[in-house]
């Protein structure tokens, strides 16, 4: 009897052990092969309804999360703001797109903002200096839309002339002006998509005068220095190809009260101390914290 007692307390305790050993070895399965049976067919053949929806691999990619930001990059930019107060104006300070001359005072603010645009559409591939000589020498002449529309094209050209592509730039400007005048009422576009549907206006200029223009900020502007120095400073959480990705990829964390400051601030810094060849490193403020410096960090 005894005996008999012993055995059943023994198959009680090893049906326990037995049964708790499966269930440890069915969650561990689970664990690795991950939640199949979420997305599988059932055997009858039809879809199973699925418990969570699929995931974009994008939308776990922390490039494209405003919860990224690039360290220190409040630091630098106070460094580079610094240096601009401190040094001399660059060109983009005195001959760039917004910078008022002697004779905007007696212009309406049709005739700004036209200003505004073509002088924009002037600057691609083209000096600050070359391109302010050049909006004098159309200036002097008549810049206003119904001006540009009149005057033909060969004198245009010769007015623009050495700014690079004079003569598509020209070609341009006619084009441009002829839209404004019948579309517009003798006003530039007034939103992103009238302006990138303007002939030689693309998406930096056409940010840029609404910025310049409009006094409406709808996006960074982004040339060949703000697309330079964003990459060399690391605020593209990798590398980006074009300006346009550029963009995308300072929207996704700069704080939007900066959006208009950024472009002016980036290309000072360009064209005075990043320079594209041989960027003055060591006498650059914030050199410590910039990830392509040439100068050695300092043992903190």
């Amino acid at each position: 009897l005894l005996l008999n007692r012993c055995m059943r307390r023994l198959r009680s305790v090893l049906r326990i052990h037995w049964n708790q050993t499966m269930k440890t070895r069915r969650k561990i399965e689970s664990t690795k092969e991950g939640p199949r049976d979420k997305y599988r067919k059932t055997s009858t053949g039809k879809d199973e309804q699925l418990l969570a929806a699929p995931v974009d691999i994008e939308d776990t990619v922390p490039y494209h999360s405003p919860a990224w930001e690039p360290a220190g990059w409040r630091q630098v930019l106070a460094g580079i703001r610094q240096m601009r107060a401190a040094n001399p104006p660059a060109p983009v300070d005195t001959m760039g797109c917004d910078v008022e001359r002697a004779e905007s005072g007696t212009l309406d603010d049709k005739q700004k903002r036209f200003h505004v645009l073509v002088s924009l559409m002037l600057s691609s591939q083209t000096k600050d200096e070359v391109n302010f000589a050049a909006m004098g020498r159309l200036i002097s002449h008549g810049l206003t839309v119904d001006s540009v529309c009149e005057t033909p094209e060969a004198t245009i050209a010769s007015l623009i002339h050495p700014v690079g592509f004079w003569k598509t730039k020209a070609k341009h400007l006619k084009a441009a002006a002829e839209i404004c005048r019948h579309q517009h009422q003798g006003d530039i576009p007034p939103d992103m998509e009238g302006l990138k549907a303007l002939p030689g206006v693309g998406p930096k200029m056409a940010f840029l005068t609404m910025n310049c223009a409009w006094n409406k900020v709808v996006g960074i502007g982004v040339d060949v220095h703000v697309h330079r120095i964003a990459n060399r400073l690391g605020w593209t959480r990798g590398a980006t190809k074009t300006p346009e990705q550029t963009r995308l990829a300072l929207e996704h964390w700069l704080p939007r009260e900066l959006w208009r400051e950024i472009n002016h601030l980036l290309v000072y810094f360009g064209q005075t101390v990043c320079s594209p060849v041989n960027p003055r490193c060591a006498q650059c403020s914030v050199n410590q914290l910039c990830p392509s410096s040439k100068v050695k960090k300092s043992v903190q």
